[in-house]
């Protein structure tokens, strides 16, 4: 369970009770996402990379292919059970384990990258920062990633977190717009900023799988009873079939930052 009180007015949270809803329903960023880091050189072949609040291992293993060998770490034992499971099932050669990002524990410049992705608002970033260091070779690049719906520009989006607050008003996670990923104090003494950039994505999604992601994310899944889930989800789905089509695109905006150790 995570708690911070800069989140949902300190309600806590646990994605391991949505684990098998977020395995299936949060594979989503498309490859213009991955790419962005392979263009980079990042997590190509011959690095070593740790990838930090892994949670299903989404980046590991859809980037698996470019050639990295991943670890993957998240605090959530529920969680890595899938990314194990899923990894297994794609024939996948990846180390997942349940840690905290804030307790990794690997041999000084251990890592030529290490990756955040979708998770770097909840750690404490004065405990992380010198361990990040610390675990890269030197030169070595820290990348935070994140991609977030619009929902001033996308009406679907909208109708849906509108319901997401009915259920949990203390969410915050809602309101999205585009903003660059901005880097805490604690950072600077270890890492200079290397890049920090933005651009948009359309992300397909059919009623079904758009549910699913809504029903996976921190303000229901992973925080409801299974009561409230449920009919949330019964309230969800209805509400999709009044205002969306049986497939469609929801407009997300990405945003990288890209950090070089000192």
């Amino acid at each position: 369970m995570i708690e911070k009180e800069n989140i949902d007015g300190g309600k806590g949270f646990d994605f391991g009770r949505t684990s098998e809803d977020y395995a299936k329903y949060r594979d989503i960023y498309p490859e213009k996402f991955y790419k962005y880091l392979i263009d980079r050189d990042i997590c190509t072949e011959g690095q070593r990379v740790l990838d930090i609040g892994t949670g299903t291992g989404v980046l590991p293993r859809n980037m698996y292919k470019y050639g990295a060998k991943f670890t993957g770490i998240d605090i959530a034992p529920n969680q890595i059970e899938q990314a194990k499971l899923l990894a297994e099932l794609g024939g996948m050669d990846i180390e997942f384990m349940a840690s905290p990002a804030e307790e990794i524990n690997f041999p000084a410049e251990t890592f030529d990258a290490v990756t955040a992705c979708q998770c770097f608002a909840y750690f404490n970033h004065a405990v992380l920062a010198p361990q990040i260091s610390s675990v890269l070779k030197p030169g070595g690049r820290f990348a935070i990633l994140y991609m977030a719906w619009l929902p001033y520009e996308d009406k679907i989006a909208a109708a849906s977190e509108k319901l997401v607050l009915k259920y949990s008003p203390s969410w915050n996670g809602c309101g999205e717009t585009r903003r660059l990923i901005g880097v805490p104090s604690e950072y600077e003494k270890y890492f200079e900023v290397e890049s920090r950039e933005m651009f948009d994505l359309s992300v397909p999604f059919t009623r079904e799988t758009w549910n699913g992601r809504m029903k996976s994310c921190r303000g229901i899944g992973a925080s409801l009873s299974e009561e409230d889930v449920a009919e949330f989800e019964r309230e969800h789905m209805a509400l999709l079939e009044s205002i969306a089509p049986s497939e469609f695109e929801i407009l997300h905006y990405a945003a990288v930052t890209i950090l070089q150790k000192k």
